[in-house]
């Protein structure tokens, strides 16, 4: 059974007496989360190296392969990438609530494994084919990781530190993705394009993340009698059925979705937006992209010590506000376009007042995005219905991926029709306060709980 809507603080005197005795890290040293928190790092981090690495290298080395058009080619590797969670994401959720978690995160490891050797190879005899195939089968790879990674965390960690392990998981993720685009465009720019260093990288990494997986603890399944069913399709629309059984819990995710297109539109446009407004070079894009995930990890983190170790939706609210002020605000510090010169050091960049201006919006931008996402990823764990919660969380991947898909065409139509950057923003996240106003006014318990939150403070 599905717990009530509004029983969201049953914990709270157990967390409250637990607040002072421990804090989210000292999970990282447990063994039914530390091997976990490992394991889906090392995940995102390889997906990111391998990923960004290989559109370097087709946006500069295409040439030498295809006679495709590097941009045609970028765009098609980051689509492949994408397509299995679209196409996957119920099948995996039907094995994560089948199967023991603990073994298909072996099994996932395995996996990856096998297909860093495909991507070495494909780097060896210089095929392209091979490469985005292994492209694809590491997007098939993270959807089937996905469910059963947020899937597990319930049956391992206790009520109180639910918000706590999440929050860590949201901060290592976007620290991972942040590392492994970096490290993964910086081998691309050795001699040679680095693919022996890529691969030796990517081999290593997925080896490790094989061998913690190797100690995460058993996660029983809750339906063993689950019958997999082969049509995509149909299994995916069966998939979002089970998300909207509980309003609260499809309305989060719908919550979740839109952070994940509202961070993707601006996340996208880093790379043009520093060579066309700011004049800035790829080490400015690096910072940017940077000072936006360590915004996201402090806010994910930041969570717990709010939320005092117990779900608490009136955070939510706080969260939606900031991602429209610090938007707006970015909106309005964005300069000018500037005027065709060659990039300037990144030195200078920051000298300017402005940068700074530009670089707080985007930490706190990305600080508001962590404490809105990380109460609505446990709200959605603690009232989905045991037995079928890993299908919930795939319903969250398949609309995550078609919302992330949105936010790109729309993006992509607004610059087309001649928008500046600073109007693209400014709009986002406009619409984003439409948005947060209507799931609101749908859920009114996150208001509520907002304003409780609020009087208790003045008090």
């Amino acid at each position: 059974m599905n717990p009530p809507d509004n029983d969201i603080s049953a914990t709270a005197p157990h967390a409250a007496q637990a607040g002072g005795r421990h804090s989210q890290f000292r999970l990282l040293r447990e063994r039914r989360f530390g091997p976990l928190f490992v394991t889906q790092f090392c995940g995102a981090f390889n997906d990111n190296i391998f990923k960004n690495a290989l559109i370097v290298l087709l946006a500069f080395h295409a040439a030498a392969w295809t006679s495709m058009r590097a941009e045609v080619l970028t765009n098609l590797a980051t689509a492949l990438f994408i397509l299995p969670f679209f196409l996957f994401s119920a099948t995996a959720g039907n094995l994560a609530d089948k199967y023991d978690k603990a073994w298909l995160a072996r099994l996932t490891k395995i996996l990856e494994i096998v297909i860093i050797l495909i991507a070495a190879l494909g780097f060896f005899l210089e095929n392209l084919t091979l490469l985005l195939t292994a492209l694809f089968l590491l997007g098939l790879q993270s959807t089937f990781f996905g469910p059963l990674k947020y899937a597990i965390l319930p049956q391992h960690l206790k009520a109180d530190e639910l918000v706590g392990g999440n929050a860590l998981v949201e901060a290592g993720t976007f620290i991972s993705i942040l590392l492994g685009t970096l490290i993964g465009s910086l081998l691309a720019g050795l001699p040679s394009g680095g693919t022996a260093w890529i691969s030796g990288v990517s081999f290593i990494v997925a080896l490790t993340g094989y061998l913690a997986s190797c100690r995460i603890p058993p996660a029983p399944a809750p339906a063993p009698e689950l019958v997999i069913r082969l049509n995509l399709f149909s299994e995916t629309w069966r998939c979002i059925q089970f998300a909207r059984v509980n309003r609260s819990v499809f309305l989060s995710i719908l919550g979740i979705s839109w952070f994940w297109l509202y961070g993707s539109i601006f996340l996208a446009q880093f790379p043009v937006y520093t060579k066309n407004v700011l004049a800035g070079d790829s080490g400015m894009v690096a910072l940017l992209l940077a000072v936006f995930s360590v915004g996201i990890g402090g806010g994910s983190l930041l969570c717990e010590k709010l939320s005092r170790h117990q779900l608490e939706p009136g955070l939510v609210p706080f969260g939606a506000l900031g991602l429209t002020l610090f938007g707006l605000d970015l909106a309005w510090a964005s300069p000018v376009a500037a005027a065709a010169v060659a990039p300037l050091p990144l030195i200078e960049l920051i000298a300017r007042p402005n940068t700074w201006r530009l670089l707080v919006d985007l930490l706190l931008l990305g600080a508001c995005g962590g404490i809105y996402c990380v109460p609505l990823y446990a709200l959605v764990q603690q009232r989905s219905d045991v037995a079928c919660r890993a299908r919930v969380i795939a319903a969250n991947n398949i609309l995550n991926s078609l919302f992330m898909v949105i936010g790109a065409l729309f993006a992509a139509l607004l610059l087309k029709r001649g928008y500046s950057f600073a109007t693209l923003f400014a709009i986002t996240a406009s619409v984003n306060a439409l948005v947060a106003l209507y799931i609101f006014s749908l859920v009114p318990e996150f208001v509520l709980r907002a304003i409780r939150r609020l009087k208790r403070s003045e008090d």
